[in-house]
């Protein structure tokens, strides 16, 4: 059975302005969720893993360290610079040592050299290796013995190879890509995703923070005390930016955290793009979380029992997990067709334009654009929210559903 209690809406409350009565609830919200131990604990050890699984992963993964093959090189040393050239132009970098043939051969047996390279008197010669030859050094040696031959050979008859190298130095082939590799690709597919996942989370586990303190005040009876004091509009939006301001503090603590840590260590060189999605991050996440806190505080005004708001919730959480899919999905290829189309939609932007920042395909006047149209959609949830806020947080008994809170 579900009852209303029957109070007029100024009826024995306290003159209070509006402005007031919100930052009051919004204190009493946010100094309630961050003086919990389980809160700072558990936020504590995040950010300690955070830290030092990027510090780990700088140290593990090697940085920028080239890997170099070496080559014990036997006799003649004027093979060194065309083997190290050759290294480089195919991609295989190489390390030459000159050693004799027993000392070479005994270091290719332990594992010390990757090959040693004996040559001959007439242009060839025979590598040495313990078992078979990695195919991009064979490409380096297989080419520095052919050019040291073809040099000799024209040396032999007489020709200047100084000035033929001079004469053809110019007769290469440029390339001209119509869609060049980004070098950045690696890092801004990275941020996309831990935007993603990170508004994600941020998103949900908040907007279900608004619900559940919702149906407990009302399960406890709190709200009753509380609205005679403050009007239903000023408790709700107390909670939304109490909570709220709770959310942006972790999240804004995990973005500098690890992006500050990344930048240092070297994981991350595009500093410019790093700072951009974290205050697209935080932005965006701001935008996400009034829309859905205000229908989640809505859902939880619903019902008088805790273990009873996931039945109100569910459309929520169902629409959060098909932004979290869509944009996962489009991280692959954030200027595609179904990225560019949803990132336009409220509240799909709120994942998506994020994504499409980090990877450096959003312009300003999309990101301008989606904005405006996130602020539009949340108004009119909020108004909606609001009204149905206002109509169910004294009622109690039965759930409410939200055919029936919005049909009335």
């Amino acid at each position: 059975m579900s009852t209303t209690l029957d109070r007029r809406p100024d009826a024995g409350r306290p003159s209070v302005g509006t402005l007031r009565a919100v930052a009051l609830v919004a204190r009493r919200e946010f100094r309630t969720q961050v003086r919990k131990k389980s809160f700072l604990v558990s936020n504590l050890i995040i950010l300690i893993a955070i830290i030092g699984g990027i510090i780990g992963y700088s140290v593990f993964s090697g940085g920028d360290d080239v890997t170099r093959s070496a080559i014990g090189l036997v006799g003649d040393q004027s093979l060194t610079s065309t083997l190290e050239s050759t290294g480089k132009q195919v991609g295989t970098e190489v390390e030459v040592t000159d050693l004799d043939e027993a000392t070479a051969r005994a270091q290719v047996e332990s594992g010390d050299l990757d090959v040693a390279l004996i040559p001959a008197d007439d242009g060839s010669a025979v590598a040495v290796t313990e078992s078979e030859l990695d195919a991009g050094l064979r490409t380096v040696l297989d080419v520095a013995v052919a050019a040291q031959a073809q040099q000799r050979a024209l040396e032999a008859e007489g020709v200047d190879v100084a000035q033929l190298g001079a004469t053809t130095s110019a007769a290469v082939v440029t390339v001209d890509a119509i869609d060049p590799p980004d070098p950045e690709q690696g890092q801004r597919v990275a941020l996309s995703v831990t935007a993603v996942i990170l508004l994600y989370m941020q998103i949900l586990g908040f907007g279900m923070y608004v619900a559940m303190g919702v149906v407990e005040e009302k399960s406890s009876r709190v709200v009753e005390l509380l609205l005679s004091t403050v009007r239903p509009l000023q408790l709700l939006w107390g909670k939304i930016l109490g909570i709220g301001a709770v959310g942006l503090l972790q999240l804004a603590a995990y973005g500098v955290a690890g992006v500050g840590t990344a930048l240092a260590t070297g994981v991350l060189t595009v500093t410019g793009t790093a700072l951009a999605v974290l205050a697209g991050t935080l932005g965006w996440f701001v935008l996400g979380f009034v829309f859905f806190a205000a229908l989640y505080a809505a859902a939880g005004s619903m019902v008088s029992r805790q273990e009873d708001v996931n039945s109100t919730a569910m459309p929520l959480m169902l629409l959060i997990m098909a932004m979290f899919f869509t944009a996962f999905s489009a991280v692959g290829n954030p200027d595609g067709t179904i990225s560019t189309v949803m990132s336009w939609i409220p509240p799909f932007s709120a994942i998506l334009m994020p994504l499409r920042i980090a990877a450096g395909v959003a312009s300003p006047g999309q990101i301008v654009g989606t904005v405006v149209l996130m602020l539009a959609a949340t108004a009119a949830a909020s108004l909606a929210a609001a009204k149905i806020y206002q109509r169910s947080i004294l009622r109690v008994g039965k759930t409410v559903s939200w055919k029936e809170a919005l049909g009335r």
